[in-house]
């Protein structure tokens, strides 16, 4: 087994998301990993009540019948803390975890030999599990139910097959596209967990902890406007936090107040409602130079200056999820929404639509 195998990320998806302050990729380069901000315990887990609540009944069963629980799939946008319950599996569990993904298993061999490495009981962890090549996740089905990979040894018309039998085990998969898992992947998952943006309240919570880990001390509606401008996503809060942190350093603050708070995201091109700079560039080329829609995804990626990549799939989601704009057949449109927030009159038909 190679460490680069099982232990790297890859991040060659990370492309020109990963380059912005609301993004929800991690930062390598954060002097603070995301990993000392983690809880270690479910109940420590800030958020998604409905999902602790059957994820502990679940690995109560399985300790009182002192089995390894069945496969877990945790799926869900990124930053919302997939990686985050995986960690919180295996030490409730009281087992070890292996950490791979999807793209860092290029070939079927190194699937197996993770596999043939792991003790029983053992979790093994795979981020974007969607991403696995096809001839892992063939491997991949029958480690999960049988337990164990056949072997091929030799080439050509000698060789043969030897089934190796593994020890039995703890998949967790997470992905950010459920729709993308073939369906006998997504079969063998013996419990399917969905994580929910975060509302406001559970931010300001998971905020507040946050804060007493990296020793800022927030006056009463800092982490509330922290959280507004979060997008519902903890790792764009805890990053955003950092930010503010710095602020306060930098200007010799004691404490981090509301005043703080948004002058420190301004620095930083960041609105009250978590617009960056690519989303209001977005939202004026349609007001402003397409008198707001329909436009076309070229030409609007052509007036921002960004690939059409970037637009459809880093700014568009949220945009379209806040309700400030719409995809239509004859294309992007802005909504009623969307011209207040950049202090324009709507159009006539931009009202009659909504």
């Amino acid at each position: 087994m190679r460490q680069s195998e099982d232990m790297t990320v890859n991040n060659d998806g990370a492309r020109e998301e990963s380059l912005r302050m609301v993004s929800s990729q991690p930062l390598d380069s954060e002097p603070v990993s995301d990993e000392e901000l983690r809880p270690h315990v479910l109940e420590g887990f800030i958020g998604q009540p409905r999902l602790k609540a059957q994820l502990q009944l679940f690995l109560d069963a399985a300790r009182k019948r002192e089995v390894p629980p069945d496969h877990i799939l945790l799926a869900g946008p990124p930053g919302l803390g997939k990686t985050t319950l995986a960690m919180i599996v295996a030490n409730e569990l009281g087992v070890p975890i292996r950490v791979t993904s999807g793209p860092a298993i290029q070939h079927a061999g190194d699937l197996a030999s993770i596999l043939s490495s792991l003790d029983a009981g053992e979790v093994l962890f795979i981020d974007e599990i969607h991403r696995l090549p096809r001839p892992a996740e063939e491997l991949l089905y029958i480690a999960m139910e049988d337990f164990r990979v056949d072997v091929m040894v030799g080439k050509g018309p000698g060789a043969s097959s030897i089934p190796l039998t593994l020890p039995r085990f703890t998949v967790i998969g997470a992905t950010t596209r459920e729709g993308m898992l073939p369906s006998p992947l997504r079969a063998r998952f013996g419990f399917t967990a969905h994580l929910d943006f975060y509302p406001h309240e559970e931010l300001e919570k998971l905020i507040e902890r946050s804060a007493s880990v990296l020793g800022v001390e927030l006056e009463e509606g800092a982490a509330h406007q922290l959280s507004l401008r979060s997008r519902g996503t903890p790792r764009i809060a805890n990053r955003l936090l950092r930010r503010v942190r710095d602020w306060a350093i930098v200007h010799d603050l004691e404490s981090v107040d509301v005043d703080a708070v948004t002058q420190a995201l301004a620095l930083y091109q960041i609105d009250s409602e978590g617009l960056d700079r690519l989303d209001i560039a977005v939202l004026q080329a349609i007001c402003r130079n397409f008198n707001g829609g329909p436009v076309g995804l070229n030409n609007l990626s052509a007036m921002v200056g960004e690939e059409s990549e970037t637009v459809e799939t880093v700014c568009e989601p949220y945009l379209v999820r806040e309700g400030f704009l719409v995809r239509t057949p004859k294309g992007r449109v802005a909504t009623a929404k969307a011209w207040r927030h950049l202090g324009l009159e709507p159009q006539d038909d931009v009202n009659k639509l909504f």
